[in-house]
């Protein structure tokens, strides 16, 4: 059944863009997280990284926890009432606007994303309350300039915006290039904004986590880079970091006992802009 909401030329073009021979991130974190919304393609290649990092499933729910945890903050003690969502990947529990809107019915939301069957499933399950907005807008991480572009149509930017970037910037292979895209959203956004970044990096699982990245990249989908710690202070370097800083997406403001929580191969952090 086509979706209603969708005009019929742009449900035809997703489906002929829609890659289900080549693998795609968002759908293989969606295997692992125990999803239904991947191909047969995305389990072989998400079981073959798995041969390499067993615990990379453990990295996808803290990273889904790790942004509800930071959306929460957000929303609940830093006043946050507009968000945009880059790199939206395919819905799950507690996506950005229900954890946001459950603070404050009124929050707005924009997600991006270049991936068709996301794109499908924004449309269909990315709802707002009344009192709020949420919408979604295709672009790439690239092109900041169009991201703001679209987001302008539903943010306010000259209001405080928070900027996630979930498992988004690891795919700008050039780390002088992801400093400036991060730049160019921020130099759009007042004082007061935030960004929330997570990234795969070399500090957890260092060497098998290069053998996984280098198996990735070797088989015909987006390519990806991981980055250490240092590396992601640059991400953050125009905004004030957030205790505890860059650490293991599971360490970020836990509601875990310390003695519960594992090290995972996502590394996270929060910052303000001043």
């Amino acid at each position: 059944m086509s979706d209603p909401a969708v005009p019929r030329d742009e449900g035809v073009a997703r489906v002929t863009r829609l890659r289900t021979d080549v693998s795609h991130s968002a759908r293989i974190w969606n295997y692992w997280l125990g999803g239904k919304d991947h191909y047969p393609v995305d389990e072989e290649v998400g079981d073959q990284i798995l041969s390499f990092v067993p615990a990379l499933p453990r990295s996808a729910v803290a990273d889904r926890a790790f942004l509800a945890r930071a959306v929460r903050y957000l929303a609940e003690e830093a006043g946050i009432r507009q968000f945009l969502d880059i790199g939206t990947g395919l819905p799950t529990a507690d996506n950005t606007h229900e954890v946001a809107q459950r603070v404050d019915p009124s929050c707005r939301i924009v997600y991006v994303d270049n991936d068709p069957l996301v794109l499908t499933h924004a449309h269909a399950l990315l709802t707002s309350t009344p009192e709020g907005a949420t919408d979604y807008i295709e672009a790439d991480v690239h092109d900041p300039e169009a991201i703001l572009r679209g987001a302008a149509e539903i943010l306010d930017l000259t209001r405080p915006v928070a900027v996630t970037m979930l498992g988004i910037v690891n795919f700008v292979m050039d780390t002088d290039e992801a400093v400036g895209i991060v730049r160019k959203l921020l130099a759009a956004l007042p004082s007061g904004s935030y960004l929330v970044i997570s990234h795969p990096t070399t500090e957890v699982d260092g060497e098998a986590m290069k053998t996984a990245v280098e198996y990735w990249n070797s088989q015909g989908s987006a390519p990806m880079t991981l980055r250490s710690r240092a590396d992601l202070a640059r991400l953050f370097e125009d905004v004030e970091l957030l205790e505890p800083g860059i650490v293991s997406c599971s360490r970020w403001r836990p509601e875990a006992p310390e003695g519960e929580i594992a090290e995972v191969t996502h590394f996270a952090g929060v910052g303000r802009k001043p």
